[in-house]
């Protein structure tokens, strides 16, 4: 018997033996440098149970996680001239999108989908930051306007949730014409009698933010959002002053009457399908009125009658 085959290599291999381990198994909080296991913050919708930091999901995600038991229908985009300038940096344009669209399996920044929240027929336009930054070019503007049209002919609120660097530079000027090209869409939404709820998310800046994203009936951001124009560095080298703490920031904004409330993911769905039945005046399904219980009646003895 050979003792060291037998006994001892076996016992080494199965503590030195590599196993496949995924690389996102473990989420590091940014605030707090904690590491939360994958599985648990996917559960919780990507919101870290102990600092309540939300960290950045996808389009399909936010989708699963807001329609009535995860279901939608995705409302297809409209087919526009890609790289219409012939646009090239270090990369042609064309090279980016398809490196963007195989990194998030989206056409474009905008995924427009309609199904239920609470039991109200909806449509909801997502922007995937993942997707070149959420930036606002051709396609993304016509997939904006279609949901607002799909949105009035079929006679349903639209909630949109923003996430965006701005206008998207490689299609210069016809990336800027979808700023108003969007803004006209807003209103015949809200001339048909619909609402329109915003929800800006980290980050929500650029043309996006002076163009649909603040044109909301209600304005939502999510906790720690960053929302703004210009970038805060941009704002201290044009002012030469120092910005006060938490600038830009959805808190900061909700205390100078920029956003109308900010609230934690976890509680989005809920939140949104109470404005929505505030907004479009749907009756409150009211609780039947409990029976009222009597207490026993008491009977009196008769009072003895006189002697005639």
């Amino acid at each position: 018997m050979n003792w060291i085959t037998n006994f001892v290599r076996p016992r080494i291999n199965s503590m030195l033996g590599r196993r496949d381990v995924p690389e996102n198994l473990w989420v590091k909080d940014p605030e707090s440098g904690e590491m939360v296991f994958h599985k648990d913050l996917e559960e919780n919708q990507f919101v870290i149970p102990s600092s309540g930091h939300h960290m950045k999901i996808s389009a399909k995600e936010r989708l699963k996680f807001f329609f009535d038991d995860g279901k939608y229908e995705v409302i297809e985009n409209p087919k526009v001239a890609q790289d219409p300038l012939k646009f090239r940096d270090e990369k042609r344009y064309t090279d980016r999108l398809k490196e963007a669209k195989a990194k998030t399996s989206l056409e474009d920044a905008i995924l427009n989908a309609t199904g239920a929240i609470d039991g109200l027929p909806v449509v909801v336009t997502v922007q995937d930051f993942a997707f070149m930054g959420g930036s606002l070019g051709m396609a993304a503007g016509e997939a904006i306007v279609h949901a607002f049209e799909t949105a009035v002919k079929r006679k349903r609120p639209l909630i949109l949730f923003a996430a965006s660097g701005g206008a998207r530079m490689q299609e210069g000027i016809l990336s800027l014409m979808q700023l108003p090209r969007t803004t006209v869409a807003v209103d015949r939404l809200k001339e048909a009698g619909l609402p329109y709820i915003v929800v800006l998310t980290n980050p929500t800046t650029g043309g996006v933010t002076a163009s649909y994203a603040m044109l909301g009936d209600v304005h939502i951001a999510e906790p720690g959002a960053l929302i703004g124009f210009a970038g805060p560095r941009v704002i201290e080298q044009t002012i030469r002053e120092k910005l006060p703490d938490g600038f830009q920031r959805a808190e900061y904004l909700m205390e100078h009457g920029m956003v109308d409330m900010v609230v934690s993911r976890l509680e989005m769905k809920k939140t949104v399908a109470n404005l929505l039945k505030l907004l479009m005046k749907v009756p409150v399904e009211e609780k039947p009125a409990e029976p009222e219980i009597l207490p026993p009646a008491v009977t009196r003895p008769e009072a003895p009658r006189p002697p005639a």
